[in-house]
Parts: C-alpha cells; sequence; structure tokens
C-alpha cells in the first residue's frame, strides 16, 4: 500500500484538526451469504421443480466481499473509492454507514455517517416536496428547518415544477439529483455518496462537485464511489483502489488513479 499523507492543505483546517481521524477501518471482512446460489432464472420455478424431483434445497454460497481492508480517514478529506464492478466498493460504504455486520474487524466513526446512494430510500409514492421534507427530518432537522432549507433544496435540484410530481414518475437521474439535493442540504461528519454524482448533467455534477468542497471546509469527511475518473479526480484528495475486495492502492488521488488507468 502506497504511504499517503492524509491532510488536506486546501480544507481550512490546523494541522491538529486535520490529524483526528473522522473514520477508523481496521482489518475489516465483509462476507455475504447467497441462499440458492447456481439454481438459475426464476427462483419460483427452481423451487417448484426441486419439490418435484425431491432434490435437496441448493447450498449457501459464501462472498467474501471485502478482505482485511484497514484505513483512516482524517477530516476535510474528500476520499475517491474505486476499482471494477464487483471490487467491494459499495459494500465498503454500506459497512461504514453501519448497515452491513463486519465478519471480522471493525469500523469506528465519529458522528454518524450517512450513507446517499442512488437507491436511498425514499417514499416513491409521494411527491419530491414530501419527500424533501422527510428526507430533512429523517437527517435531524427540526420541521422549521427542513421548510426553510425547502426552496435551496428545489434549486440544487434542478428538477423544477417536477417537484410537486409522484417521485415514481422520475428518471433514476432525477432521484438521484433530489437525494443529493436533500442530503447536501445538511452538513455531515461523514457523508457516503454512491454513484450519485453519475447520473446527472455537467452542470449538475459541477454545483455537486462545489457543495462536497463545502462540506469538506465545514471539517466533514466525503466518501465518493464512482465509475467516472473525471468526478473523482476533480472531487477528491484521495483515493482508495479496491481489487476483488483488497486494498490496491491508497495515496494522492491523480497517482491512484492514474496506476489504475494503466492497469486496465
Amino acid at each position: 500500500m502506497a504511504a499517503v499523507e492524509h491532510a488536506a492543505p486546501d480544507s481550512g483546517l490546523s494541522a491538529e484538526e486535520a490529524r483526528r481521524p473522522t473514520v477508523i477501518v481496521d482489518d475489516l471482512h465483509i462476507v455475504y451469504s447467497v441462499h440458492g446460489a447456481g439454481t438459475g432464472k426464476g427462483s419460483a420455478t427452481s423451487a417448484l421443480s426441486r419439490i418435484v424431483a425431491r432434490r435437496a434445497a441448493p447450498t449457501i454460497r459464501k462472498i467474501h466481499a471485502v478482505r482485511g481492508v484497514s484505513f483512516e480517514a482524517y477530516q476535510g478529506e474528500s476520499i475517491g473509492v474505486i476499482g471494477r464492478n464487483g471490487s467491494g466498493k459499495s459494500t465498503l460504504l454500506a459497512a461504514i454507514a453501519g448497515l452491513l455486520p463486519p465478519a471480522a474487524g471493525a469500523v469506528y466513526s465519529r458522528g454518524q455517517p450517512t450513507l446517499l446512494g442512488v437507491n436511498a430510500a425514499l417514499i416513491t409514492e409521494l411527491t419530491g416536496e414530501r419527500n424533501i421534507m422527510l428526507g430533512c427530518m429523517a437527517m435531524g432537522m427540526s420541521r422549521a428547518e427542513a421548510a426553510q432549507a425547502y426552496e435551496s433544496i428545489v434549486e440544487f435540484s434542478g428538477l423544477g415544477d417536477f417537484i410537486n410530481v409522484p417521485m415514481s414518475a422520475y428518471s433514476s437521474g432525477m432521484g438521484a439529483r433530489l437525494r443529493f439535493a436533500i442530503a447536501a442540504a445538511k452538513s455531515h461528519d461523514v457523508l457516503l455518496v454512491d454513484e450519485a454524482l453519475a447520473t446527472g448533467d455537467r452542470e449538475f455534477q459541477r454545483r455537486s462537485e462545489q457543495r462536497i468542497a463545502q462540506l469538506r471546509t465545514a471539517a466533514g469527511t466525503v466518501f465518493i464511489v464512482s465509475h467516472s475518473h473525471g468526478v473523482v479526480r476533480e472531487t477528491c484528495t484521495r483515493a482508495i483502489w479496491l481489487d476483488e475486495g483488497l486494498i490496491r492502492m491508497d495515496g494522492p488521488v491523480d497517482a491512484v488513479v492514474d496506476a489504475y488507468e494503466e492497469a486496465y
């Protein structure tokens, strides 16, 4: 693993503040149990076939998605997590958010990490307007604070009149923009962004990058999973390259992305 100086020189933090870790990942292992592995398409049909043929249920397969990952993240950092599909990027973010229990090792965080992804739960039957209020209150804002933030969230999302339409009518990109706009309305100790910045147009990406810079300046830490290396280069100060659940490289963003692009 490459040695790296973690302090973010442009974050506006003192050297002592910048050396205070917000997240410590210590020899983290995440193991999935996949039921019915290898049964093919149509689980109901497969189950019926097993009953008729009196066959035993398929075995449970273990998938070791994250394998002994260790690192520290610091105030003011924006960390891009890169790697091929299935390398463990989204699994790592979910574990940091506390949504996946470690099979071994541990994750320590200061404050409550907030996971923002394109599949983050909002109620699709409700309008964007109602979801803004619910999302803000779910982050701990009062109804008055949510109402105060409402106009800026709508403007940031760029949804215009669609804000009064049920989210079930939104495209995936529109939904992701609204989720990011809601999450960005509040400063977070640790914000975890999973592919949300890849779904908007260039103008939305520019606003998102500016907002992430503001969150970093407010002494937060941002993790970004993205297949867009341009987003990672422009938004992040550091990158972690995951390969088959292992850290292949951890260091300054350009050095890590250059090495990844050279390898693939």
